[in-house]
C-alpha cells in the first residue's frame, strides 16, 4: 500500500505542463520528419520502410522509456550517477575503435538493423555525474581544486568524442559553463570565453585587410590586441583600482595614437607595422600587472596579467591551428560563416539551400507536403541536422515562430522547476538539461539561418533517428522524476 501511495504521489507531482510541451514537439518533429523524408509518389507514410514511418517506432519507444523512467526511485539516479558515467564513458572509448564508419564518423555502434550513437546518451550521464559531484558536501566551485574536477568530468567524455570525429557532439559539452554560472562560478570566467569568441572572429574575419594601401598592419590583429589591452584594463578597473586603470588607459590610448600617426608618415609607411608596438605594449601591461601584484599583494592583477598572456596565446595560438592543422573543409566551413568566401556548391552549400527553403516558405508556408525545395532534395541532411528549414517551408514562419516558441516554453518551463528544487543535486542537473536543450536549439536553428557554424548537431525531438530522440527523453524525464520527488516524505 505505501508503494502505491507513492507512485500516485509521483504522478500527482510529475509536472504535466513540461510532458505536453514534450508531446507537442514529438508531434511537430514527426510532421517536420514526413515533410523532410516524403518523396512524390509514395502512398503510405506510415510504412516502417519509410524514414517517417521508423520516426513513429523511435517516438514510440521514447515514450515507453520515458514511463520507465518516471517509474523508478529518483533517489536511484543520485546512487549510480558515477555508475552510469563510467559505464557511458567506456563505451566512448570502445565506440573510437569499431570498425564501422558512417559519414567518417566513428561514432555510431552497429548493432544488426540497430545503430546507437553513445555520445547522445554521454550527456545525460556527464549531467548526472557532476549534478552528484557538485552536491557533495563541502563542495565550493569557487575552488579551484572543485572546478577542476568538474572539468574533468565534462573534458573525458570531449576528448573520447573527439577521437570518435564529432567534433560537434563534442562542443556540445562546452553548454555546462552556463549550469557553472548559476552555481556561482566567477562572471570573469564566463566573459574570457566570450572574449575568445570575439578574438577569433574579429582575428580571422579582418585578418587579409589591412590599414591603407601597402601598410603591413593588420586590422584584425590590430584590433584584437587592442581589445586585450582595453578588456584587461577594464578587469582592473572592476576587481582592482580603478586610479590604475585610468593610468594605464591613458597610456595605452596614447600609445597607440602615436603609432598610428607614425604609420602614416610615407618614410616608414611600408614596413612599419603597429602590431609589434602593441606587443610590446601588451608585454609592458603584462609586466606592470605583475608588479603592481607584488606591491599590493593583491591577486587579481596576477589573474589578470594571467587572462592577457593567455589572449594574446590563444589568438596567435588560433591562428596557427587555423592555418597549418585544420583540413581544408574546415577552414572552408569558418571562411563561409565569417563571410570571407561563398562558396555556394561547396561548404557553403547546405546552409544557401536551406535560406532558400525557408525564405521560399513566406508567412504561412507552403503546407504539409507541398514544399518544392524539399521534395526535390535540394538540402542536404534535410531531415537530420537541417530539419528546421522544412518547417520554414511548410508552415512558413508562423510555423517556425510556434517551434520556437515551444522551445522557449520548454525553456522557461526548465527554469521554473530547476529554481524550485530543495536539494543541489536536482538544481544542478535541471541547469545542465536547460544548457543542453539551449545549446542544441540556438546552434541547430542558426546554422541553418547562416549564422553559426554548421557542426551538425540535431535539433531536440525534430531531427529524425533514435539515438537523439531517446537521449533527450533520457534527459527530460530524469530531471522530470527527480522534480517529482522532491516534496516526498522518505522512510
Amino acid at each position: 500500500m505505501a508503494d502505491d501511495k507513492r507512485k500516485q504521489s509521483v504522478l500527482l507531482n510529475i509536472d504535466w505542463w513540461t510532458i505536453l510541451i514534450y508531446i507537442a514537439l514529438l508531434s511537430f518533429g514527426w510532421i517536420s520528419v514526413c515533410g523532410a523524408s516524403y518523396s512524390y509518389g509514395e502512398t503510405d507514410i506510415f510504412s516502417l520502410a519509410t524514414r517517417s514511418g521508423m520516426q513513429i517506432v523511435w517516438i514510440g519507444t521514447s515514450i515507453m522509456l520515458g514511463f520507465i523512467i518516471l517509474m523508478l526511485d529518483d533517489r536511484f539516479y543520485d546512487t549510480f550517477s558515477y555508475i552510469i558515467y563510467g559505464l557511458l564513458l567506456l563505451l566512448l572509448f570502445a565506440t573510437i575503435f569499431n570498425p564501422h564508419s558512417i559519414k567518417g564518423s566513428r561514432s555510431w555502434l552497429v548493432l544488426g538493423p540497430l545503430r546507437l550513437q553513445p555520445a547522445e546518451f554521454a550527456k545525460f550521464a556527464t549531467s548526472l555525474a557532476l549534478a552528484k559531484l557538485m552536491s557533495t558536501y563541502g563542495y565550493n566551485i569557487q575552488q579551484w581544486k572543485h572546478f577542476a574536477a568538474a572539468l574533468a568530468l565534462i573534458l573525458l567524455p570531449m576528448i573520447c568524442i573527439v577521437g570518435q570525429r564529432e567534433t560537434g557532439s563534442a562542443l556540445v559539452y562546452l553548454s555546462f559553463f552556463l549550469m557553472f554560472y548559476r552555481e556561482g562560478m566567477p562572471g570573469s570566467i564566463l566573459f574570457t570565453g566570450v572574449a575568445a569568441v570575439i578574438y577569433f572572429v574579429v582575428g580571422i574575419r579582418y585578418a587579409d585587410v589591412h590599414f591603407g594601401e601597402g601598410s603591413p598592419t593588420s586590422v584584425g590583429k590590430f584590433t584584437v590586441m587592442l581589445l586585450i589591452q582595453l578588456f584587461s584594463i577594464g578587469m582592473v578597473w572592476v576587481y582592482c583600482n580603478r586610479r590604475t586603470a585610468w593610468r594605464m588607459l591613458f597610456a595605452c590610448i596614447g600609445i597607440t595614437l602615436i603609432a598610428y600617426l607614425l604609420s602614416l608618415v610615407s618614410s616608414i609607411h611600408a614596413w612599419f607595422d603597429i602590431v609589434y608596438v602593441q606587443l610590446v605594449m601588451t608585454a609592458v601591461l603584462i609586466g606592470y600587472l605583475v608588479w603592481e601584484g607584488l606591491g599590493s599583494r593583491l591577486r587579481n592583477y596576477f589573474f589578470i596579467a594571467l587572462f592577457a598572456l593567455g589572449s594574446v596565446g590563444f589568438f596567435y595560438g588560433a591562428d596557427f591551428i587555423m592555418n597549418n592543422v585544420m583540413e581544408a573543409h574546415q577552414r572552408s566551413r569558418i571562411n563561409v560563416l565569417l563571410g570571407l568566401d561563398e562558396d555556394l556548391r561547396g561548404a557553403g552549400y547546405n546552409v544557401h539551400q536551406s535560406e532558400i527553403a525557408i525564405g521560399s516558405g513566406g508567412l504561412e508556408g507552403k503546407g504539409f507536403l507541398n514544399g518544392t525545395q524539399t521534395k526535390l532534395k535540394f538540402v542536404p541532411e534535410q531531415d537530420t541536422d537541417f530539419i528546421f528549414c522544412t518547417v520554414g517551408e511548410e508552415e512558413g514562419f508562423l510555423g517556425s515562430a510556434g517551434v520556437l516558441l515551444l522551445f522557449l516554453a520548454l525553456i522557461l518551463r526548465l527554469i521554473h522547476l530547476s529554481e524550485r528544487q530543495p536539494f543541489r543535486f536536482g538544481r544542478v542537473y535541471g541547469y545542465c538539461v536547460l544548457s543542453i536543450f539551449l545549446f542544441h536549439v540556438f546552434i541547430n536553428v542558426g546554422m541553418v539561418l547562416g549564422l553559426t557554424p554548421v557542426i551538425g548537431i540535431p535539433l531536440p525531438f525534430f531531427s529524425y533517428g533514435g539515438s537523439s530522440l531517446w537521449g533527450f527523453t533520457f534527459l527530460l524525464f530524469i530531471f522530470l522524476r527527480i522534480d517529482a520527488g522532491r516534496n516526498l516524505v522518505r522512510s
